[in-house]
């Protein structure tokens, strides 16, 4: 069984929530994350939600800003949350700048150079640290569902458009819907993945529902006076793409809300609700 280091726990609503750390064979280093094991695992094994945070975040984000373990402690759910991307990596340009690099992992797995060798953020996602989660805490793997906010979103949304037998359930906070269109996809993707569009595509969520859907609802929340709504996010790209090939979507636009937290905190429970229904 792989193994973990655990940094702190902390008793929550009757469950636990950790804050651990391991080494990554996708990653090759140290990863951290985050885990909350609601009460019910005491009886058994549980279902269990991962949640992608978005740029510049961390594994504490989510974790500390959503709000989201008192109805995972009612519903039953555990909530994994993983950081963003490698660390500590050393490479030139990997900081001081928020849209690419360390903190903007962008779930993709790297081919450019310096890139590569550490920034595989899917495999790590979609396989390394489900394996990870599953070899050490009570969860159960067959009932898994996935949530993002902003880059985490498209994060989510890619990952269960590209492997639809693995997830029950995925949700979305204000995704980047259409990465190879956008400004900060076109950024992070050119650096991360090369010049060839046609690769791109592999990590779009709005391009993959082309070659397949999700067989469950999408549930995605958008904020209304989200700045970034408009030049970066677009969801109206992914509701057409939804439109043309048949995928159940419900898209639901809030007036006033804007691309924080405090619009995370005030939907949470129903994303959470949405993943209990599926994962049942």
């Amino acid at each position: 069984m792989p193994m973990i280091q655990t940094t702190s726990e902390q008793r929550c609503f009757g469950g636990t929530q950790g804050f651990y750390s391991h080494e990554s064979r996708e990653c090759g280093g140290t990863m951290r994350f985050a885990v909350f094991v609601p009460p019910a695992a005491a009886q058994g094994r549980v279902p269990v939600v991962y949640c992608l945070a978005g740029l510049t975040c961390t594994h504490e984000t989510f974790t500390i800003k959503a709000g989201a373990q008192r109805v995972a402690a009612e519903l039953g759910i555990a909530l994994v949350m993983p950081d963003t991307s490698p660390r500590d990596t050393g490479y030139e340009g990997a900081t001081g700048d928020w849209e690419v690099g360390e903190g903007a992992g962008f779930y993709v797995d790297a081919t450019e150079v310096p890139w590569a060798d550490r920034f595989r953020m899917y495999s790590y996602v979609a396989n390394e640290l489900p394996a990870l989660i599953a070899g050490n805490f009570p969860v159960d793997p067959l009932r898994q569902g996935i949530l993002g906010h902003s880059m985490g979103g498209h994060g989510a949304l890619g990952i269960a458009l590209k492997n639809p037998d693995r997830y029950r359930s995925v949700s979305a906070f204000s995704p980047i819907v259409a990465p190879a269109q956008v400004p900060w996809g076109e950024k992070a993707f050119g650096r991360y993945l090369g010049k060839d569009r046609a690769h791109w595509a592999g990590y779009d969520a709005t391009e993959l529902l082309a070659r397949g859907t999700f067989p469950g609802t999408i549930l995605i929340d958008q904020g209304g006076a989200d700045a970034f709504i408009d030049n970066q996010l677009k969801p109206e790209l992914f509701e057409t793409a939804c439109l043309r090939t048949g995928q159940a979507l419900d898209l639901r636009m809030h007036r006033g809300y804007d691309h924080s937290y405090y619009f995370i905190q005030t939907f949470v429970e129903d994303h959470l609700r949405h993943h209990a229904a599926a994962l049942a």
